[in-house]
């Protein structure tokens, strides 16, 4: 296999030429194709522009952008020429891009649009090395060709640059591809800063293309699948999937994950796969549970009914499959024994359900759909049983942009529930305890992991990586697990997030706060209690269905903000929580949670919640702390 990412694009162009490699919208919206041999002659003029322009091999540039085509010509031909592209998406404030781009010693930045121009300018006084901007869109005009101190340019004029070099010079940039190795700096991706300041993550060539290797041991993704792109291009997620494109010859159309956009670009492009993250399938999930109970019904009670077989019939198959996790060893006779004949009699009603109802959502999704990959969070439990009671395949994966970023996934063939699957071939993993004593399987600690696929440490800050990765290779990845006794992974929850009561108690908060996103009526959820006697929580309300509540039950109110402080909807959300965390529930006494405070308006990216939807812990429990205080008052 090719040993940097621009030797994997161009053998995929030898091979399959007139392959899709890219669907994009045009100004009617109508989705574009590019060949990948259309693709590659765009990234060598790109490459050969910035070559003119002075980009020397080593050079680092910074890379705002969202999804869209010129986001992976300008990644692959940074990354060809031997460059290393520091990306970041156009959601990112000007605080956020000005540290990255110094901390990173960004000298060009290439931008989405006039936006992401005027926010870098903004802060340029506090920039000394960056000297070009490059705006990426095409119908950006640009007004002088200087202004403070930064001279800008446009991707046109980067691409005529090249073009006039290779008519000259057929070679001129390709004799720089052939130069890469394996274990030449890629990118440098910076974390989210979920625990404070951001990381910059230094990845190879090679930490991607080990995971590119192992990818048909996974998933049988093939030349002309379709990948519908959601999540942000610069996450290392959806990083990874670019590249598993380019190594497939599959297609990647770019999208948005917001439910109306998203839908209706899946129903015109016909999806094989999806990558994202838990909370758009959660998003789905909640959509299809609104528009049945807003109909009612013979409807309504069909749904929950067949949901209830899909679920049970699903936990039967896997079972008689030898599916389920062994945490524990596992009789396999025994679990044949059990399952076979109230899996028979469940099949007829499952395909009944499968004809009468589940088609339907099945067509929303294109009617192509093999598989959705989810990561960069776990998946609600209730959330992965849905998506296996009507049919729809869902492989959780796992993995850290310190791991570039996939240390497992489910096996397509022979998905484990509960677990994020075995971790690829070649990759180690072992879980220890506090005292670094190593752990059997079903005992939980501290996941650490080994492979090809990790970082080789934060830039400009050997402190922070030597706090994780150690001199022999193994990265603590500050997640807690359990794995099985056939080496599938569990996610419990991060050690850094656990919660110590005044009594000692020690509480995984994740587990307690994916119960209660459970709930029709819940959107968001953290819970808090460092230091204290009891828990309590910040909840973010689904204020479309409160809406159709107080409307069932005449409840009066001006705006639907105001519903976060009606009595009888801080009621109903106390009874929710407590219907799900409790004893019964397999909860602890200690974990329930005594008080609760509505927020009147949900997290926001880039503020309380990273980039890939996850909170950002430290920032709500700064911005909120008054509101934390008052609980424990």
């Amino acid at each position: 296999m090719a040993d940097t990412i621009i030797k994997l694009l161009k053998e995929t162009v030898s091979s399959y030429p007139e392959a899709v490699a890219t669907l994009s919208k045009d100004s009617e919206g109508e989705f574009v194709p590019t060949s990948y041999n259309q693709l590659y002659e765009l990234v060598n003029a790109w490459g050969a522009g910035l070559l003119a322009y002075g980009v020397k091999r080593g050079d680092h540039l910074g890379l705002i952008s969202e999804n869209r085509k010129e986001w992976l010509i300008s990644d692959l031909a940074i990354q060809g020429i031997g460059a290393v592209d520091v990306p970041r998406g156009s959601d990112s404030t000007a605080d956020e891009l000005k540290y990255i781009l110094k901390h990173a010693d960004c000298s060009i930045a290439m931008v989405e649009d006039s936006v992401q121009l005027k926010k870098i300018l903004s802060v340029k006084k506090e920039l000394p090395l960056l000297k070009t901007i490059v705006v990426l869109d095409e119908k950006f005009r640009k007004k002088e060709g200087q202004k403070d101190g930064v001279k800008i340019l446009t991707f046109q004029e980067i691409m005529d640059m090249g073009r006039e070099k290779i008519a000259k010079n057929p070679d001129f940039a390709e004799r720089e591809f052939k130069l890469g190795k394996g274990d030449d700096l890629a990118t440098i991706i910076y974390t989210s800063g979920t625990t404070g300041e951001p990381k910059g993550v230094m990845l190879s060539h090679r930490n991607f293309l080990y995971q590119i290797e192992r990818i048909p041991e996974i998933i049988g993704v093939t030349a002309g699948d379709v990948w519908l792109a959601v999540l942000p291009v610069w996450h290392s997620f959806e990083r990874i999937m670019q590249y598993v494109a380019v190594g497939t010859a599959s297609a990647l159309a770019y999208s948005k994950p917001v439910g109306s956009i998203m839908l209706g670009d899946m129903a015109a492009v016909r999806p094989t796969w999806m990558a994202s993250v838990p909370r758009i399938w959660e998003a789905v999930r909640s959509g299809v549970y609104r528009k049945i109970n807003s109909e009612g019904g013979i409807k309504k009670k069909l749904f929950y009914f067949f949901v209830a077989v899909g679920a049970a019939h699903a936990a039967l198959l896997n079972m008689f499959r030898g599916l389920l996790p062994q945490f524990r060893k596992r009789v396999r006779w025994l679990d044949i024994t059990i399952s076979i004949i109230p899996l028979i009699l469940l099949t007829p009603l499952k395909l009944l359900g499968a004809l009468l109802v589940f088609s339907k959502i099945k067509k929303k999704l294109g009617g192509k759909f093999v598989a959705g990959i989810s990561g960069g969070g776990a998946l609600p439990p209730q959330v992965d049983k849905f998506y296996s009671a009507i049919g729809i395949l869902v492989l959780e994966g796992y993995g850290l942009t310190e791991t570039a970023p996939v240390i497992s996934a489910r096996i397509q063939k022979a998905p484990v529930p509960g677990t994020v699957g075995p971790p690829f071939r070649g990759t180690e993993v072992r879980v220890m305890d506090e005292h670094n004593t190593l752990l059997q399987p079903g005992e939980m600690g501290v996941l650490y992991v080994r492979g090809e696929q990790v970082m080789s440490g934060y830039y400009h800050n050997p402190e922070e990586t030597a706090k994780v990765l150690s001199e022999d290779g193994w990265l603590n990845t500050g997640d807690l697990a359990i794995l099985t006794h056939n080496n599938e992974i569990a996610i419990t929850g991060r050690a850094k997030d656990t919660i110590v009561l005044l009594g000692g108690e020690n509480i995984e908060p994740e587990s307690i706060e994916q119960a209660i996103r459970q709930s029709e009526y819940v959107d968001q959820v953290m819970v808090v209690g460092q230091d204290q006697k009891f828990l309590a929580a910040l909840v973010v309300p689904s204020l479309e269905n409160l809406e159709q509540y107080a409307a069932s039950f005449n409840i009066p109110y001006l705006a639907k903000e105001d519903l976060a402080d009606t009595p009888e909807i801080i009621e109903l959300l106390e009874e929710e929580i407590e219907s799900v965390v409790n004893v019964r529930k397999g909860f602890k006494r200690f974990e329930r949670i005594f008080r609760l405070k509505v927020m009147a308006k949900p997290f926001e990216v880039g503020r309380e919640l990273t980039h890939s939807l996850k909170m950002r812990r430290n920032v709500i429990s700064e911005i909120y702390k008054k509101e934390i205080k008052e609980l424990f008052r």
